[in-house]
């Protein structure tokens, strides 16, 4: 009996030991073996994901996933998700991570883990270039565009100083139409819609002033895979070090990454 029981003791710690039996795979692992790097990335959400041209995925999120897969030495698949459906992609093994604008919050973050922001994303104050604005209270007695009822509507109401006019539209194109048109000096919008703005137009670009509410991107990664989770943080390291990542973001947001992402 006592030598049944020693051998079922050998055996479970030999399985252990070779990682048999363990509740998480090693995804980093799998992906390495396999040659390639799944990502999930958005493709209706400009300029972070969306279909060229050449019907080919182009964006933000698109150009961070093939920099990682190029630091891993790894072929990247791109899959294409909706804001709803990309992390199950994550859970149910579909992809090894997701790249698509993800913002962390204490709900996403009790079923996946984040590397660090690779990322801006954010609700500000947005204005011609000669314009010195660098705080809430250098609007006063400015006239700021806003969309009604909107994140950056309510967050900019809490902080304008009482000379500043807000002037509020029914929708972001009458926002922005209202800038370029010079009906208001200054808009409170987030800095994708600017940037998009910025890539169509020359007239009367958007610089961006300050920050009203700030919601960074992360790389979503599943829960217990330390070792890719750390690859990933050394790689978005690396790239913001050697300014691939700055590029990156002149490219695709029309500007530099703040400086404390």
């Amino acid at each position: 009996m006592q030598k049944r029981q020693f051998l079922k003791s050998l055996v479970a710690a030999s399985l252990l030991a070779g990682g048999i039996g363990l509740a998480q795979a090693d995804v980093l692992a799998d992906a390495v073996k396999r040659g390639t790097l799944r990502v999930a990335v958005p493709q209706d959400f400009p300029p972070f994901g969306t279909v060229g041209p050449d019907l080919k995925p182009r964006g933000y999120d698109i150009d961070v996933a093939n920099l990682i897969g190029r630091e891993l030495g790894l072929k990247v698949e791109l899959i294409p998700v909706s804001s709803t459906n990309r992390i199950p992609y994550l859970t149910t093994g579909k992809a090894d991570l997701v790249i698509s604008s993800l913002g962390k919050n204490p709900d996403r973050e009790k079923v996946i883990d984040f590397s660090i922001a690779y990322a801006p994303f954010f609700n500000g104050i947005f204005g011609p270039a000669d314009v010195a604005i660098k705080a809430a209270a250098d609007t006063a007695g400015k006239t700021v565009g806003v969309t009604r009822g909107s994140v950056e509507d309510l967050e900019f109401s809490k902080i304008a100083p009482a000379s500043a006019t807000i002037k509020r539209f029914e929708d972001n194109n009458s926002t922005i139409s209202a800038y370029l048109s010079g009906q208001v000096q200054l808009i409170a919008t987030g800095n994708v819609v600017a940037a998009a703005v910025n890539e169509r137009t020359k007239i009367r670009r958007l610089d961006t002033k300050f920050l009203i509410k700030n919601s960074p991107c992360y790389v979503g990664v599943n829960k217990g895979e330390a070792a890719m989770l750390a690859k990933v943080n050394e790689i978005i390291g690396k790239l913001k070090a050697n300014g691939e990542l700055n590029q990156v973001s002149q490219r695709w947001l029309q500007a530099p990454l703040p400086a404390g992402l």
